[in-house]
This record gives C-alpha cells, sequence and structure tokens, in this order.
C-alpha cells in the first residue's frame, strides 16, 4: 500500500523541521517514511502552552489539591479521570480483551456513569472532549483541552518535552514512529526514551501516545492493550475519511 504522508513545517514553534508523518490511511507502512496536554487541528500558542502545561517546579499549593473522581463509559471501556480544581491528573484505561461491537454514533455511546456531581470544570471539560473525540470528531477542534496538572507534566525532563511535542504536533488521524517523534523532540537519537515516555503518559487519548507506533509499521505496545491502540488508530482514520466528505 502506498505511503501518505501529510506535509508540514515547523513554522514558529522552535522545533526543528517536522519530518512526514503518516495518514492513518497506511499506518501500516510507516517505515518507509522514515527518511523522508495545544488544540487539535489549531496552533499552539506560547500563552496557551504555559496555561496547559504550567512549568512548577515546587510543591507549593499542592497540599490544597482536593482531587475529584469520574468514570466515562465509552466505546473501549469505562475510563477512570481524576483531577482537581486546577487541572487534569490522570486517564486510566481498561484493558480491552474483545474489540467493541458497533461504533460510536451518537453521544449516548459516552456518558458519566461515576463522580458526575463532583467533577471540576477540568474534568468537565475532559469529558466533553473524551465525548467529542469518541462520537464527533468535528467538534474537537471547537472545545477546549482541560488544563493538566499531573507532576510528570509540571517539572522540566525530556519526556515531558516529548509529550508536550506529540500532543501538538501529531494531529488527529496521523501516526508516527518513536524515531520520528525522538526527532520531533528534538534528540534524533532518543527513540527508546520516547518509548519509556509514552509509557509514562498520564493522559492518554488526549496526548495521543496510541499514534506513536513501530518503525516495522506494527502499532506496538500500549497501556490500554494492543487491541484498544488498533480500534483507536482504526476509530481515527474512518472519523478522518468521513469527515473528508
Amino acid at each position: 500500500m502506498p505511503l501518505a504522508c501529510l506535509p508540514t513545517n515547523a513554522g514558529d514553534t522552535g522545533l526543528p523541521s517536522r519530518p512526514p508523518l503518516c495518514s492513518l490511511a497506511s499506518w501500516g507502512s510507516v517505515a518507509k517514511a522514515e527518511d523522508g496536554c495545544l488544540l487539535l487541528g489549531g496552533d499552539l500558542s506560547s500563552t496557551m502552552a504555559a496555561r496547559l502545561v504550567p512549568n512548577v517546579s515546587s510543591k507549593e499549593g499542592e497540599s490544597q489539591c482536593e482531587e475529584k473522581h469520574a468514570v466515562l463509559l465509552s466505546p473501549v471501556g469505562k475510563l477512570k479521570i481524576s483531577g482537581c480544581e486546577t487541572g487534569l491528573h490522570e486517564i486510566k484505561l481498561p484493558k480491552m480483551s474483545v474489540l467493541p461491537s458497533g461504533r460510536a454514533e451518537s453521544s449516548a455511546a459516552c456518558e458519566v456513569c461515576e463522580g458526575a456531581e463532583e467533577m471540576t470544570e477540568p474534568l468537565k471539560q475532559c469529558t466533553a472532549w473524551l465525548r467529542a473525540y469518541f462520537c464527533e470528531p468535528a467538534r474537537m477542534a471547537s472545545l477546549p483541552l482541560p488544563a493538566f496538572h499531573h507532576p510528570l507534566l509540571r517539572r522540566d525532563s525530556f519526556t515531558r518535552q516529548v509529550l508536550w511535542t506529540l500532543l501538538r504536533d501529531v494531529k488527529f488521524g496521523e501516526a508516527v514512529s518513536y524515531k520520528q517523534l525522538a526527532v520531533l523532540a528534538g534528540n534524533s537519537r532518543a527513540a527508546r526514551a520516547v518509548g519509556g515516555a509514552m509509557r509514562s503518559n498520564p493522559i492518554p487519548i488526549i496526548i495521543p501516545c496510541h499514534r506513536v507506533i513501530c518503525s516495522s509499521g506494527q502499532s506496538g505496545n500500549y497501556g490500554g492493550g494492543n487491541l484498544m491502540k488498533e480500534w483507536l488508530l482504526s476509530h481515527e482514520k474512518l472519523q478522518k475519511e468521513k469527515l473528508a466528505y
């Protein structure tokens, strides 16, 4: 299958020029392109970047962080979401043992089944965005992402840089290899470290580690299991094709 790549450039992001990323129409052939958390479908300003991933090194204020929890029933199972008034902490994925039947065709397919009465604003924004992701992808670009308030995303590190780059640069319906993402993050020799960053990702789906695949074209490992990763990739491919018409 011929490889379809999406032309991109670094613009004013300050990152190295972005190598071609693979459309999911041909993500199984990503190895052929190797030579070649911030709003999906839009540019990320430095102001928005500072708001979503604050660079906080001290623990001041953490004692006042009152964590709330919600559970979103989604097409891939129950997503456990936690956060406070300041921002989103984590999204925990279920393990998929079988592929879900049918497709997410309406917002009824994504409902908050636990914790709805105590949701903070970041949790409300998170569940609204996830509903759009699964059921109405055309709405994602118009929805705000929640602020992030996980320690990993608040301290300066290569892992944070990788996750931030992934969220900003790899869009809905695209795939990138570990090596390509290392280049985007500024260290072409750090493909293995990129794999470690994917395993550490506290906010999967929103920070789309499922879009990072092996150079061989295999989907690779995923916190929710390989079945979920392949379902998410297929979901984006189908929805992007639908939006193109």
